[in-house]
């Protein structure tokens, strides 16, 4: 009988908050394929970046938004709401006659979009038990990296049958089922009392984040002029995040959960996620550009021998989520994952240059694995301690910490293998910068002797990003050590 009962919980309720999710996570890489054709048709080459960083910022400063409007007002109806937003937008976006208008457009989007998959984490918590929980988180964990995986592969595919468009158009059949789907929900009343929303919070919180995501992208891009700029929006952000944490001690209803940040379990769990999603994302950043330029795989091998990675996250993550379900354990999941996926890390660093692609690849699969054993824990520890009151704002929280964990963890890597390779050699950097742009005919006309130095330095640079790199889940395990609650209670 129980069986059958679970059975129904999961036919409601996994696809009703699946597709918003995958919208969501599946329009952050679908684009990216298609930026070469939209630069080509609508000319303004140096801005087409703007159309993937408008809907980042956009998406990261409305989840703390949607997290609060939902336990005020109902999540159900909330969803609508950044459904029929993300809905509009796409449209907008098929249409846009220019750069600026789509960018425009990409920014109402993930002002949607943003929205959909905090909401979508909530939901589960305010529907499934808690122990059911974790296997959920499992669940949601593959459908976010089927999305990522799915969507570079969807959108060349459609970019070069249909044109660059129709990866806006099918948003809109998608978001449409999704919201016959969110129907299917059943009605709660709202979880907090009298509603009043923090606009100066908002407006701070735009201020922070804004600055701090672009200061990021400046770094990402390998070129020393950009650094006092970079830096000056950084200095922005800090500022408005010192003016906005005053903000939110002394205002009533603050837009940021403060009174769960402040406890341990909460901040200590909060930051695991930011190592988690640093980690997770400067892999699937640097990974590829290792194997293109250091050991001279295509691109179309390359994302084939990036398939262990992204596939076994979901793994991980749906046998921590089965874990948490049996026994109700959670901290200790990651206590010991995260040391692995350290060790893993270390292992890529210094022994990659004498493994074949094969072994490279097992060593993917098991690096992915332990990625994937931290999040399950991160949701279900988080929406546990936040209890259905403020589900929604537990649910922004966290994914407010991957995203900027992601963002700073990505940048800071970046700066380690950029400044390795110029520490030692001035015009290697400058020549890896190329490669990255142009691909191998960036050493077209230089000797092979040069070509092998830079190819030697290149590689000593990401050994010493992937050590970087391993730092992440290190942190991440001072977390899981140190978590207060290690089980997650109730049925």
């Amino acid at each position: 009988m129980e069986d059958v009962s679970q059975k129904r919980l999961f036919l409601r309720v996994f696809p009703s908050v699946m597709l918003p999710m995958f919208l969501a996570s599946v329009d952050g890489t679908i684009v990216a394929t298609a930026l070469p054709a939209i630069a080509g048709e609508l000319g303004q080459v140096e801005r087409v970046s703007w159309i993937v960083v408008s809907y980042l910022v956009a998406a990261t400063i409305a989840a703390p938004v949607y997290g609060r409007l939902g336990d005020a007002l109902g999540r159900r109806r909330v969803m609508f709401l950044a459904l029929g937003l993300f809905i509009s937008a796409s449209a907008l976006c098929a249409v846009a006659p220019s750069i600026l208008v789509l960018t425009i457009a990409r920014l109402l989007q993930g002002l949607g979009g943003g929205g959909l998959m905090t909401l979508s984490q909530a939901l589960v918590g305010e529907v499934v038990p808690p122990r059911e929980r974790g296997k959920y988180q499992g669940y949601t964990a593959s459908v976010f990296v089927c999305a990522s995986s799915f969507g570079p592969v969807a959108g060349g595919w459609l970019t070069q049958s249909l044109g660059w468009q129709s990866v806006f158009w099918v948003n809109i059949p998608l978001g449409l089922l999704a919201v016959f789907l969110t129907f299917r929900l059943k009605v709660r009343p709202p979880t907090l009392g009298a509603f009043r929303f923090d606009f100066l919070g908002l407006a701070l919180f735009a201020l922070t984040i804004a600055p701090l995501l672009l200061s990021l992208e400046e770094f990402r891009k390998f070129d020393v002029s950009v650094l006092p700029w970079a830096f000056m929006m950084l200095g922005l952000a800090g500022g408005a995040c010192f003016l906005l944490v005053r903000q939110q001690v002394r205002f009533p209803a603050p837009l940021l959960p403060i009174n769960l940040l402040r406890q341990e379990a909460i901040w200590r769990t909060t930051l695991l996620a930011s190592c988690a999603g640093a980690t997770i994302v400067s892999l699937v950043t640097f990974l590829p550009i290792y194997l293109e330029i250091v050991r001279g795989i295509s691109p179309t091998d390359t994302g084939l021998r990036m398939l262990p990675l992204t596939l076994f996250i979901a793994v991980g993550g749906m046998t921590t989520g089965q874990i948490i379900t049996r026994t109700g354990r959670s901290a200790i999941i990651p206590s010991f994952g995260q040391p692995a996926l350290a060790a893993l890390i270390l292992c890529l660093a210094f022994f990659a240059p004498s493994m074949s692609i094969d072994q490279l690849g097992f060593l993917f699969a098991g690096i992915s694995f332990f990625c994937g054993s931290a999040m399950p824990v991160v949701q279900t520890t988080v929406q546990m301690l936040a209890g259905p009151r403020q589900l929604g704002s537990a649910a922004a929280s966290v994914q407010f910490s991957r995203s900027i964990g992601s963002g700073l963890g990505t940048a800071l890597v970046g700066t380690v293998l950029f400044g390795t390779l110029t520490a030692t050699d001035t015009d290697a950097a400058h020549l890896f910068s190329m490669l990255v742009e142009e691909g191998a005919k960036a050493l077209d006309g230089l000797p092979a002797a040069r070509i092998g130095q830079v190819q030697i330095e290149v590689a000593h640079a990401f050994r010493a990003a992937f050590v970087a790199i391993a730092v992440f889940p290190l942190l991440g395990a001072v977390m899981a050590w140190t978590m207060p609650v290690r089980r997650i209670e109730g049925r």
